[in-house]
């Protein structure tokens, strides 16, 4: 009878993991769409800002034949100075300095619109890659969803103890939503937020431009600028931490040189690379297990010991691997147990499913280290 209550409990939190995972299908999707609409609307404000453009260089072209015809006609007048009154010679001069002013104003205003034009296109190839990526994580999420329905409802048969499978389902739960969770948040709180800025520092600079000066409005595109690149390198990141397309392409090294280096122009702090023996390619679980127990520490170390100084050294010998993780932060009570310690509880259970070691040890202002070694059984 027990057993056969846990049975259903499981396979209520199988149905609730299943919903979980549709919702953010439903979210990843959502992204997408918003992505792909500020494409259609971007899309939009580059035709109009061709057509500004191509307008300004005619009427530009218009005032230099004007500004030409001017100068001649000032040198006549200069050539037979007396043959014209004073009121005239200032009509001829001012006019043609009027018109060189209005020419050069034309020229800059013909500058900053094909630099906009060009920022625009440059937005445009970005929001086209999340747009993609997008559609990639729904087909992905659309193949778990599969494997949930067909395979793992029968989850149930396999595992004995009822206790042990409550446990697993309620862990895969909790660790979904809260993926979720921080993927919709730095989403919002990230890219999202800075596009909307940069759309509204845009229409500023086009303000700024009519209403105030061209060197005010120089300023805003340099900001505008900053801020393009403060967004591109957030979705860098975003990416990153769902999984890095370099390590299928590069392996482990190369992709874990480019993540530290990531970081830490991103939070600002130094990180110190070493490896140690042969560069080589590793099985695929090795690669993607290493790099996100490195991960996992280096994040840990960014936001919770708020080091300024992070280690990381690997080395990669025939049948063993040995990494270390070392930073200056705050560190913690090591008898101290934390109720969601889920980070390390991840981090031993990779290490355990390659039949490894890892060893923690951290004190209080003394900073925390990370050892790991896990043996390559490879054919």
């Amino acid at each position: 009878m027990t057993k056969k209550a846990d049975e259903i409990t499981l396979d209520h939190i199988i149905t609730e993991m299943i919903e979980t995972v549709e919702n953010s299908k439903d979210e990843v999707y959502f992204i997408g769409e918003e992505s792909r609409q500020e494409y259609e609307q971007l899309q939009n404000e580059l035709e109009e800002t061709k057509r500004k453009v191509i307008q300004v260089i005619e009427e530009g072209d218009d005032l230099e034949q004007k500004v030409r015809f001017s100068r001649i006609r000032l040198s006549e007048v200069s050539k037979h100075f007396d043959n014209f009154s004073e009121k005239e010679i200032r009509e001829v001069y001012d006019q043609t300095h009027s018109m060189q002013t209005e020419l050069k104003m034309k020229r800059e205003k013909e500058k900053n619109l094909r630099e906009k034009r060009d920022e625009i296109e440059r937005r445009l190839k970005n929001l086209e890659q999340t747009v993609k990526r997008a559609e990639g994580l729904v087909s992905r999420i659309s193949v778990v969803l599969n494997y949930l329905n067909d395979d793992f409802k029968h989850v149930s048969e396999v595992l004995q103890d009822a206790q042990q499978k409550q446990e697993f389902g309620l862990q895969i739960i909790e660790a979904q939503e809260e993926e979720r969770r921080r993927l919709s948040r730095e989403m919002h709180d990230g890219p999202a937020q800075m596009l909307a800025n940069i759309l509204l520092r845009s229409e500023l600079v086009d303000r700024t431009f009519r209403e105030r000066s061209v060197e005010e409005a120089v300023q805003e595109m340099k900001s505008v600028k900053k801020m393009v690149h403060s967004s591109l390198s957030e979705v860098r990141r975003i990416i990153y931490d769902l999984r890095p397309m370099a390590l299928d392409d590069l392996g482990l090294v190369p992709t874990m040189k480019k993540y530290l280096a990531t970081v830490e122009d991103y939070n600002k702090i130094k990180i110190e690379f070493k490896s140690i023996g042969e560069e080589q390619r590793l099985d695929s679980k090795y690669e993607v297990a290493l790099f996100r127990l490195v991960q996992e520490s280096v994040q840990n170390a960014v936001k919770h010991a708020e080091a300024s100084l992070i280690q990381v050294k690997m080395d990669i010998k025939d049948c063993t691997v040995v990494i270390v993780i070392k930073d200056n932060g705050k560190g913690f009570n090591m008898n101290q147990r934390r109720d969601k310690s889920f980070g390390i509880i991840g981090m031993k259970e990779r290490v355990e499913m390659l039949d490894g070691e890892i060893e923690i040890n951290s004190k209080i202002d003394k900073g925390t280290s990370v050892l790991i070694k896990v043996p390559l059984n490879q054919e």
